[in-house]
């Protein structure tokens, strides 16, 4: 697994789109990262925050608890500035900023939820879909202000605009296009970039990663670039 960042209190790995961070009761699958990663650097890690499964990118454990401890609290004071990267159905603004509260459980009352972004590119493929002659989408530049489960996903679904790839959220006709058509079938949501104040040294802290090498290729043929 690519190591991203590491000192003696905090690592950082490039999640693989598709992996589980950790064993859960509702999988059966016998790999997931947090064995991984402690095999590979022969000790034990500490979840700081999370990533879905099919979710790429970067994300940060701890060395030991306390260090997970301290940055836990600046992800939920809204220290830590988060960017995705994210490829959706439809031309979306220029900008703006979707604050809309999300449940996270049935039983439970919604929370603060809050996601700006910034369109970065646009496309429209000459391919019918449903009742549309052609296909639009967009890249955005994503910047969650809270971190609610699937956050990102809901909101581009509450405002029209789903994630492809996206199984829960999305549209199933164009996730099969970019099944059919390029090969994809995977969610295009990647955690690009961390940026906060190091908890122990104080000194300003940027870890990011670049779009892997299927997400890379789609994105030059979608006529995106690397970004």
């Amino acid at each position: 697994m690519t190591i991203l960042y590491r000192d003696e209190h905090y690592i950082a790995v490039d999640k693989p789109a598709g992996l589980l961070v950790h064993r859960t009761r509702i999988s059966e699958d016998s790999r997931f990262l947090l064995q991984q990663l402690r095999d590979q650097i022969g000790r034990r890690v500490y979840p700081v925050h999370r990533l879905d499964r099919p979710t790429s990118g970067v994300l940060i454990f701890g060395l030991d608890s306390d260090a997970a401890r301290r940055l836990v609290q600046l992800f939920e004071q809204r220290q830590v500035q988060k960017r995705y990267l994210a490829v959706v159905r439809g031309y979306t603004a220029e900008s703006d900023v979707i604050d809309y509260p999300l449940r996270e459980e049935a039983h439970k009352a919604p929370q603060a939820a809050v996601t700006g972004y910034r369109r970065l590119a646009t496309v429209e493929l000459p391919i019918a879909v449903g009742r549309y002659a052609s296909a639009r989408y967009s890249l955005l530049e994503v910047r969650p202000e809270t971190g609610r489960m699937h956050q990102i996903r809901k909101h581009m679904k509450h405002i029209f605009h789903p994630i492809v790839g996206d199984t829960t959220h999305g549209d199933g006709r164009h996730n099969q296009l970019f099944r059919d058509r390029f090969g994809i079938c995977r969610l295009l949501l990647m955690a690009a970039e961390l940026n906060f104040v190091h908890p122990y040294s104080g000194v300003a802290l940027s870890i990011g990663t670049r779009p892997d090498t299927e997400l890379a290729g789609l994105f030059e043929r979608l006529g995106f670039g690397s970004e």
